[in-house]
């Protein structure tokens, strides 16, 4: 069967259910947003007709407000938060008793491949698997979306029928409407993540590099689009010595939030933190779409952004929006954010600590690329420090690239160039309508 040619439209006499398997708050950001919209585009608005749920599982870097970013998707009608998943998987019952349709499709978005594997026979769905770097599970999965044909060449010459190359979910995402004028003012974005580990030196690192920026250059503007599970008051904690003991380590500088008064007219309410250097950084707390969504074009307008490692590389990638990554190890025992094993000994009460010390250790000598673009090139486009920093050498590579724009021209075009084709989201919707379409 020829995969890239328009499958005939589903026919939806039979309502169907399409059962989407995701975990982080990045998967659910770039990958589950454009797809339940694709989705609606192509099955319609009807629920009666065609439904879709979204069942999250366990993920190291979760937040826990997982369940209501996926419930502010118009397109979506079901959520189960991850805290139930294992009850769905082992024994087939979400936590609402949800009944299931006799056609539908279980698509991966994100978590353990083995899911859509026992989901899929549970219910007796076929399976579409979404894949960025490897594919597991080939036999049993009926089809695979992939973003790159390397995957397709390293898969079993026995399976390579069953997959599709798409392009990045992520660049689909974040590459409509790139008619987006570019500011005239030299804006500096700044993305300290949305873990505590990360915002506990990154909030105050950043601060101190602001301050120091803005010495230099008067008319810079900062920006901060808050992380969609993070409040306004939770950002600021991190820039307050007396709730964030790092602050001293990363440079003693801090913050105080400030806030428009509750009687401003909408169009002129704003937040913002104010530095102990007295710099002003613009907070974004609403995205393209509202609350939760993207900040794609907040990030547009941005000349250059500070950012930690994280899906929010990529999508500054797919954006074509240079960056620095900035990975301090000022304080090695507040990087607790891995997977498996170590990640639970990271964690452990008491000894914790230590175990996070010499994880890190070890971890930090092995480091290879870190931004997305990067790992995507095999090479360095955009520059990543590592190590325990200081404002001064963050703020002289800065300098460093606003002092020469043609840099910055540079890796604009390389990121442009590395970026994978829009369209990912149509093409797997594509691939899920084919296999309806053979469902019996």
């Amino acid at each position: 069967m020829n995969h890239t040619n328009t499958p005939i439209p589903c026919d939806l006499s039979i309502p169907i259910d399409i059962l989407i398997l995701s975990n982080g708050p990045g998967e659910l950001s770039t990958w589950v947003k454009p797809v339940v919209q694709q989705l609606r585009q192509r099955f319609g608005e009807e629920r009666s007709q065609c439904r879709i749920s979204v069942v999250l599982s366990p993920c190291p870097n979760a937040s826990g407000q997982e369940g209501e970013i996926a419930r502010s998707y118009p397109e979506v009608d079901r959520v189960q938060d991850a805290t139930h998943f294992f009850t769905f998987l082992l024994w087939g019952r979400t936590k609402a008793r949800w009944d299931w349709r006799s056609k539908g499709i279980v698509l991966f978005l994100g978590g353990d491949p083995l899911f859509p594997v026992v989901l899929g026979r549970r219910l007796g769905y076929k399976t579409v698997v979404y894949a960025e770097w490897e594919t597991r599970w080939r036999g049993w999965i009926d089809r695979f979306a992939v973003m790159k044909q390397k995957l397709v060449d390293n898969a079993p010459i026995k399976n390579r029928h069953k997959f599709v190359v798409v392009g990045d979910l992520m660049s689909s995402s974040a590459v409509e409407d790139m008619t987006m004028p570019e500011s005239i003012n030299l804006v500096i974005g700044l993305l300290p993540g949305s873990k505590v580990a990360k915002l506990a030196q990154g909030v105050p690192f950043m601060c101190a590099v602001a301050d120091q920026l803005q010495n230099y250059y008067p008319d810079l503007k900062f920006v901060l689009p808050l992380a969609p599970t993070l409040t306004v008051e939770q950002l600021a904690n991190y820039g307050d010595a007396q709730q964030n003991p790092i602050v001293a380590m990363m440079g003693g500088t801090t913050a105080t939030l400030h806030r428009s008064p509750p009687e401003s007219p909408p169009q002129l309410a704003r937040d913002w933190l104010e530095t102990s250097g007295g710099t002003i950084i613009e907070l974004k707390t609403i995205g393209d779409d509202g609350p939760r969504t993207p900040h794609y074009n907040t990030l547009r307008r941005c000349t250059l952004c500070l950012t930690t490692i994280g899906a929010n590389t990529a999508e500054l990638g797919a954006l074509a929006i240079p960056m620095i990554i900035l990975l301090p190890t000022n304080q090695l025992d507040a990087m607790r954010a891995w997977n498996g094993i170590p990640g639970i000994l990271a964690n452990l009460p008491g000894i914790g600590s230590l175990f996070a010390k010499v994880i890190n250790t070890i971890a930090l000598r092995k480091i290879g690329l870190l931004a997305w673009p990067n790992i995507w090139a095999g090479r360095s486009i955009v520059p990543e420090m590592v190590g325990h920093l200081t404002a001064d050498q963050v703020t002289e590579k800065v300098r460093s690239y606003l002092d020469h724009p043609e840099r910055l021209e540079a890796m604009k075009k390389e990121l442009r160039q590395i970026r994978g084709e829009p369209g990912a989201a149509q093409k797997l919707v594509t691939i899920v309508e084919d296999l309806l379409n053979q469902s019996t």
